[in-house]
């Protein structure tokens, strides 16, 4: 029986989980993220935690339900809304990635609204 992976990255943490068909939670790792506030009102994340994050939930699940994970046969993601991500000409960051709740352009926002 073929299972699907869900990949939630969001501002908190990440967590991979695995689904059977008929839609019962298999197993499922979950690792915290940190939101880094160098300033009053601004909240960033390295884009590169992201992807760690998955990879560490992907290696625990490997490591505790190696069986179940060879069975993924879709994945499913969700993630952080709203976020910037700068990149260079390698499609590297460039600089961390500005969060939905970081306030550096509320004046912007109001002379718009």
């Amino acid at each position: 029986m073929s299972l699907v992976a869900g990949i939630d990255i969001g501002t908190s943490g990440v967590k991979v989980a695995l689904y059977d068909p008929a839609e019962r939670e298999v197993a499922s790792h979950g690792l915290p993220l940190v939101v880094q506030r160098p300033r009053p009102g601004w909240a960033e994340q390295a884009p590169d935690a992201w992807w760690d994050g998955v990879a560490g939930c992907l290696d625990a699940l490997r490591a505790r339900e190696p069986t179940a994970l060879a069975r993924v046969a879709a994945i499913g993601l969700s993630g952080q809304m709203l976020g910037t991500v700068f990149l260079d000409a390698q499609d590297r960051p460039v600089a961390p990635a500005a969060l939905w709740n970081d306030l550096r352009a509320t004046a912007e926002c109001a002379t718009l609204a």
